[in-house]
């Protein structure tokens, strides 16, 4: 789920901010800077459609997470060469075949949207084989697109207000402009604190989640839980970034104010500011980096961190591959559990949307139909593979399931986390989302990591912070 929004230009000149610090800015008292030609973004009328008539449905993704829900569930997909093209039966002709190519850019330095953009750009006068048809976006930068034309709504292409009934709000929301949906999700991403049972056992007396939880209710007995692990020896977490999100997605207003181009360091981002740095200065972290090798190993055999902040896909994905990882024929499968921890918050997330010029909007409607829509599609894909889908009473049903924990969730011990997610989902609002909220998300953790190992002081991280930020959206240089 790694995430960037650089433009090409603004990487390049990013590259030249490697080491800037606090020489750079000197001592300047940081104040929240206002931007000196800011422009308040407007959504164009809606002008965006789609016709059939393709033989080829051309689909953007960065990764194979999508690729493989489309092989192993999209109902008669047949699989031509892996991981790449696929032939389906056209939905409006059951005589025909099309094919299904997936066109893979990693996201690293924003790859996969630099080469999005740049098809979008060409899609008029694209060869009709050659036409973006779908493509999918992360919860950071989805307005970056559903704010335009570039992609058409929902109702436009087939699916109906009955198809998306049973999604949560917040999915459906995050993918609306101006009253248009125009992207769907398979999933729903609530989040939970996923911990080590025989580091809670030991340390806590008791791995039992309810009993944990108590431990952990809030910020305060999270800090004191800290403590206690650092006495014995352990790390709450592993590293900066960890509890980003619990803070991060769970501020009072948008980290930008579009009016006026402002930003928000929310009290909520000054908290995990506060509590990073006094986690790496009291040893309660392992001063890792999210997703490099040190943070990984952290989730497996050889790591001494007690838990990690996951949403759905993080436990299913992430934490339970690292897991499997073996030393001396040893791994921490069933050793992690899952509760609510100090504070309700989402992370991530990946929508579909339908490409504005697509000819194959019938064949994207009911791939999105039967992925995002179908309650026995959605079930199968959370007995399969532990993920949330985006299905109410799909999941509700799994979350009474007295069988599900105990035959599925092997990584867990047996419990059943769905039931915690499900309490959790129907919580998520999403209304504070910004086109700018990738690369602030980014930028802050990025430029922090210097004041949290002391390099530098918290005045000139947000200095370091706001010039990273005017060079990933030029917008806001002031």
């Amino acid at each position: 789920m790694k995430k960037r929004i650089f433009t090409a230009a603004g990487f390049a000149a990013l590259a030249g901010l490697a080491a800037f610090g606090l020489a750079s800015c000197g001592e300047k008292e940081w104040k929240v800077p206002t931007p000196k030609d800011w422009k308040e973004p407007t959504i164009p009328a809606y002008s965006a459609s789609a016709t059939d008539g393709g033989s080829v449905v051309n689909i953007r993704v960065w990764n194979d997470e999508f690729v493989s829900r489309f092989k192993d569930y999209y109902p008669g997909a047949v699989e031509k060469k892996a991981g790449e093209e696929f032939e389906i039966t056209d939905p409006t002709d059951a005589t025909k075949k099309l094919k299904v190519v997936f066109q893979t850019t990693a996201n690293q330095n924003n790859a996969y949207q630099i080469a999005l953009d740049e098809a979008l750009d060409k899609q008029a006068t694209a060869a009709a084989d050659q036409k973006v048809d779908m493509f999918l976006l992360e919860a950071d930068y989805a307005l970056k697109y559903v704010n335009t034309n570039n992609t058409v709504a929902v109702t436009d292409i087939g699916l109906t207000d009955a198809d998306t009934a049973q999604m949560y709000q917040y999915t459906k929301d995050i993918a609306t402009s101006n009253g248009k949906l125009k992207a769907l999700s398979w999933q729903a991403t609530p989040g939970l604190f996923a911990y080590r049972a025989d580091i809670a056992k030991e340390v806590l007396g008791t791995d039992d989640p309810t009993e944990v939880q108590k431990s952990l209710a809030n910020w305060t007995k999270f800090d004191e839980t800290a403590k206690k692990m650092k006495d014995n020896g352990y790390c709450m977490l592993s590293g900066y970034d960890d509890a980003y999100r619990v803070f991060s997605n769970t501020i009072s207003k948008p980290l930008v104010d579009k009016a006026t181009g402002i930003i928000n360091i929310d009290p909520q981002l000054e908290k995990w500011i506060d509590q990073t740095k006094e986690y790496t200065d009291k040893g309660y972290n392992n001063k890792t980096s999210l997703w490099d090798p040190a943070w990984s190993k952290q989730q497996t055999i050889e790591g001494n961190t007690f838990g990690f902040f996951y949403s759905t896909w993080g436990v299913n994905f992430t934490l339970a591959d690292n897991a499997k990882i073996e030393k001396d024929g040893k791994s921490l499968v069933g050793q992690y559990r899952v509760c609510e921890g100090p504070a309700s918050y989402f992370w991530g997330g990946s929508w579909m949307a339908c490409a504005n010029g697509s000819d194959n909007k019938t064949a994207v409607a009911d791939i999105m139909k039967k992925l995002t829509c179908d309650k026995a599609i959605a079930k199968k894909i959370t007995e399969d593979t532990l993920d949330y889908t985006n299905n109410k009473e799909a999941m509700n049903e799994l979350a009474q399931s007295t069988t599900f924990g105990p035959e599925k969730c092997k990584l867990l011990g047996g419990q059943n986390h769905i039931k915690l997610f499900a309490a959790a989902a129907d919580k998520i609002v999403m209304d504070k989302t910004t086109i700018w909220d990738q690369g602030f998300n980014e930028n802050i953790q990025s430029a922090f990591k210097d004041f949290f190992e002391g390099k530098v002081t918290r005045n000139a991280a947000y200095w370091n912070f706001y010039k990273k930020l005017s060079t990933t959206y030029t917008e806001f240089e002031y």
